[in-house]
């Protein structure tokens, strides 16, 4: 009897030495993962390694969900993808969600925080054909500056809703995550999808939530920058490292989004402009392959060894060669703080809210 238990140690072990932590099976949650740069990153995940991940897609659509899962099945019929419901606008969606992930996995290697949304862009058509012949094209097309403006909708929890899905949420969603996030001995990484709109004018310590503005996506981008800052901060001592990621311009149906009533064909008579552009300009990727290289090149570093006041770039040359290229971002350590500390305070009023409503 003492023998076969010292035998079923020596194995366990034995197994602990040749597949530890490092060996292990690494697990990847990606939030808006069912299209666009958040299934091509997933796919190029797989492809690298398909029988050493276990990846979970987050995702708001779950008939989306299911059928990005079969797609990425059908190229990689041996990895392990897993589905999750999650609305990062909506705060009972992300605790509950937050509450699976805890009960299915003992912890999470890699969380890219890619969901977001741009809600009705309302296109100045003027300026846009202004810009077309201006010195100003290029940042026009990148970021969308002088010819979008957006008007946000409220959640059901009483928040500005691009605010919610773009930033909060994911907070939130870190926040209750902590115990499969931070363990003793180990690193884990966030990734956050933010853009090359994200301004500094576009945000206000005073009105977080853009709620007297018209750029919050722009706002809700700015501030992603200058959350990761601070969660370095207040979690790498506990092994949880942040960093930020721009995907470049991509034309997704976030992109197409900006112009619901653009003809199709004008998208496609744009296209060889952009390549044009590409030439003289490597932040246009335009295809979410290209867009997914920064998030891709992340999983491949060491957390402990990236700059947390650096966003790391998706580019692509004039030939088509993809590379990732960090440039400092307009962040400091002290407003980053001050908003970290305004987000607890409205974490605390939303949980409150939320337990008297469940009462």
């Amino acid at each position: 009897m003492l023998r076969t238990f010292a035998c079923k140690i020596c194995v366990f072990c034995f197994i602990c030495f040749q597949f530890g932590p490092e060996k292990m099976n690494k697990v990847v949650l990606v939030t808006g993962a069912n299209s666009g740069i958040g299934l091509v990153l997933c796919e190029r995940l797989l492809s690298q390694d398909s029988e050493g991940l276990q990846l979970c897609l987050a995702c708001r659509n779950m008939r989306r969900a299911q059928a990005a899962r079969a797609a990425l099945l059908t190229l990689h019929p041996t990895a392990q993808v897993a589905l999750l419901q999650l609305d990062t606008s909506s705060i009972s969606s992300v605790i509950s969600a937050a509450r699976e992930v805890k009960l299915r996995y003992n912890r999470l290697d890699y969380l890219y925080l890619n969901a977001g949304i741009m809600p009705n862009p309302q296109f100045d058509v003027k300026a846009f054909f202004k810009g077309l012949f201006s010195s100003n094209i290029v940042t026009m097309f990148a970021t969308g500056e002088g010819i979008l403006t957006q008007k946000d909708d409220i959640t059901s929890d009483g928040l500005q809703e691009v605010f919610a899905t773009n930033l909060f949420g994911h907070f939130l969603l870190i926040r209750e995550l902590e115990p499969v996030l931070c363990h003793t001995g180990r690193t884990s990484q966030l990734i956050w999808t933010s853009s090359s709109n994200a301004h500094r004018s576009a945000f206000n310590l005073e009105d977080v939530q853009h709620l007297r503005g018209t750029q919050p996506y722009s706002s809700s981008k700015y501030a992603s920058d200058l959350l990761s800052l601070a969660l370095n901060t207040h979690y790498n001592k506990q092994g949880l490292y942040s960093s930020v990621i721009c995907p470049g311009f991509v034309m997704t149906s976030l992109t197409y989004g900006i112009l619901p009533s653009f003809p199709a064909f004008l998208w496609t008579l744009l296209m060889p402009l952009f390549w044009l552009i590409r030439m003289f300009t490597n932040t246009f990727t335009l295809t979410p392959y290209n867009g997914a290289e920064a998030l891709f090149w992340m999983f491949k570093q060491n957390p402990e060894s990236l700059d947390p006041q650096v966003k790391y770039h998706s580019l692509t040359s004039g030939l088509g060669n993809n590379y990732t290229q960090p440039r400092k971002m307009d962040v400091d350590l002290e407003t980053s703080e001050v908003f970290y500390e305004k987000l607890l305070q409205l974490e605390s009023e939303v949980r409150k809210k939320l337990k008297e409503k469940q009462i």
